[in-house]
């Protein structure tokens, strides 16, 4: 049974992300007047696919991935293939790409279209992702039982060593370490990377803001006798309105994208271990993990990874949709597209690059699960 709830849990968690984040290209094309030739959601073999207008609509095996092929862009399949038949160079349609005729279709080519244009169409999917992980944080906390923490002290526990140390019942924390603070989270993320159990602190404390160097903290011993550090304070609860909902929503998705572009700061600062990747298995093994917690872990899991999407593929790698944003913006400076040749080759390379890189992660994955680490 649990293999079962795994399964339906990943295909639930990576359909949705993947889907969301092909849609937003797919729709930006075709409100851009670009010509789609396949909205795919998964990779290899199709299961399912359906030509409905001008687009061919495919289900595939793989629940890892997925495309928008674009006229003129996109996967050999689609475009390369439709292009020589239409030249009269194949007779045979590849097995799970049915042609779309040159008169059904009813766009142009993704290389016509205006530049502004092909940046929304590439932008479209991360901000995809992020609508999504805004939408799913809004039904969590809206509708879950857990109130909204502020970032007021309302007590310090009696000798606790961070009220002996500068912190008082009352002081709203501002930033932790120089790092500015939104929600509660925020807080307890800043103070999980702080060494020696002791961080700086800036509060407002009767309408003015207050350093505290040096704010020291409790320590214990778990179980497993690793080394904790005990918080000490507790904070105010905020009334669930409206405005508190929307606004801690969008600082809680604001929240998730930090995480991940500190994290990828600290790995290549060094302050994190490349053997802390973790590649599809380790995806999946977290994903079942969530999943026996209930629904609610799942979903939180669920904007953690789709957050984690839209931030990686703005990033300006060629491989990724941030990559084609860079081409797009030299192309705006000097005038005309970078060669073909030269995205190809910079697109190969990182690809190869991200490639070995998931290979490594997911060899991390496996030793993890084999030693149990």
């Amino acid at each position: 049974m649990s293999v079962i709830i795994t399964f339906l849990a990943s295909v639930l968690v990576f359909g949705a992300v993947i889907a969301i984040h092909e849609f937003g290209h797919f729709s930006a094309a075709k409100l851009s007047g670009i010509q789609v030739n396949e909205y795919a959601i998964g990779m290899g073999p199709a299961l399912y696919k359906k030509i409905i207008g001008s687009t061919q609509y495919t289900l595939r095996l793989l629940p890892i991935g997925g495309y928008v092929a674009m006229e003129g862009e996109g996967s050999p399949e689609s475009n390369a293939a439709q292009r020589e038949r239409d030249a009269g160079l194949e007779e045979e349609e590849p097995e799970d790409f049915n042609p779309i005729p040159p008169e059904r279709r009813t766009g142009i080519a993704f290389p016509e279209a205006a530049i502004w244009k092909r940046a929304i169409v590439m932008a479209a999917g991360p901000l995809m992702n992020f609508v999504l992980g805004f939408v799913v944080l809004l039904g969590l906390i809206s509708f879950r039982s857990d109130p909204i923490a502020s970032r007021v002290i309302y007590s310090i526990a009696d000798g606790a060593l961070c009220g002996q140390t500068g912190l008082q019942a009352g002081d709203e924390i501002v930033a932790v370490n120089g790092r500015r603070c939104f929600i509660a989270n925020d807080i307890l993320y800043e103070l999980v990377r702080t060494q020696n159990t002791q961080a700086d602190f800036t509060v407002r404390r009767d309408g003015k803001l207050v350093q505290l160097p040096g704010v020291q903290f409790d320590s214990y011993t778990d179980e497993n006798g690793n080394a904790r550090m005990d918080i000490g304070f507790t904070v105010y609860a905020l009334e669930k309105t409206p405005a508190n909902i929307l606004k801690e929503t969008f600082n809680s998705e604001l929240y998730y994208g930090r995480i991940i572009f500190t994290s990828l700061v600290d790995l290549l600062r060094g302050r994190e271990s490349i053997n802390n990747l973790s590649g599809p298995v380790g995806i999946v093994s977290a994903i079942s993990q969530a999943a026996s917690y209930g629904l609610t872990d799942l979903l939180e899991l669920l904007v953690l990874i789709t957050v984690n999407l839209g931030v990686l593929n703005l990033l300006p790698i060629p491989a990724l949709d941030g990559g084609r944003l860079v081409f797009l913006a030299v192309e705006a400076v000097i005038r005309r597209p970078v060669s073909e040749r030269v995205q190809e080759n910079l697109t190969l390379a990182t690809f190869i690059l991200l490639f070995g890189l998931m290979i490594f992660a997911t060899y991390n994955d496996v030793l993890r699960l084999i030693t149990g680490a």
